[in-house]
């Protein structure tokens, strides 16, 4: 009889405005893992097996869709969108911004109220700023949040001691 198959750590970035994928693939290298860089449209990613491009047609969520679809308890994603983010947490994924801010289930509730106020002062005509552009510190602090997720979700994975 076969053993079944061990699960493998994935990533999975939301690739289209994300500042850190470098980033990503480093990390993704030092621990010989899988990433998935998903877009709408072509982008280049370095040529090794341990990163796909993953393009997908046109359209509103469909890269959310992709990633929400596939992301569960091993995997670790890589977005700002908070929809997508709130999807994936419910998935069992560990789920990281890019400047390294941790979403879990007791941050999406808050998170999720902030975006809506947000695109209600929006829809009234209000004036906001976009994110502001990354600091050498968020880079940082992004690193470090997404090494210890792969140490968790490692340790995850060799369940309880």
């Amino acid at each position: 009889m076969e053993e079944p198959a061990t699960p493998a750590i994935r990533i999975f970035v939301d690739a289209d405005a994300c500042p850190v994928k470098n980033e990503v693939y480093r990390v993704a290298e030092r621990y010989g893992l899988k990433v998935f860089v998903v877009a709408n449209s072509f982008m280049n990613v370095p040529r090794t097996d341990l990163i796909e491009r993953v393009i997908v047609p046109e359209g509103p969520d469909v890269a959310d869709g992709w990633i929400a679809d596939r992301a569960g308890p091993y995997d670790i994603v890589i977005t700002a969108d908070i929809p997508l983010a709130s999807r994936c947490v419910k998935n069992g994924a560990t789920v990281l911004s890019p400047t390294g801010k941790l979403f879990d289930d007791d941050s999406m509730g808050m998170a999720l109220a902030a975006r809506n106020l947000m695109a209600d002062l929006r829809s009234a005509g209000a004036v906001t700023r976009g994110p502001p552009p990354l600091s050498r510190q968020d880079i940082s602090r992004f690193l470090s949040a997404l090494d210890l997720a792969v140490v968790r979700v490692k340790r995850k994975m060799a369940g309880p001691a």
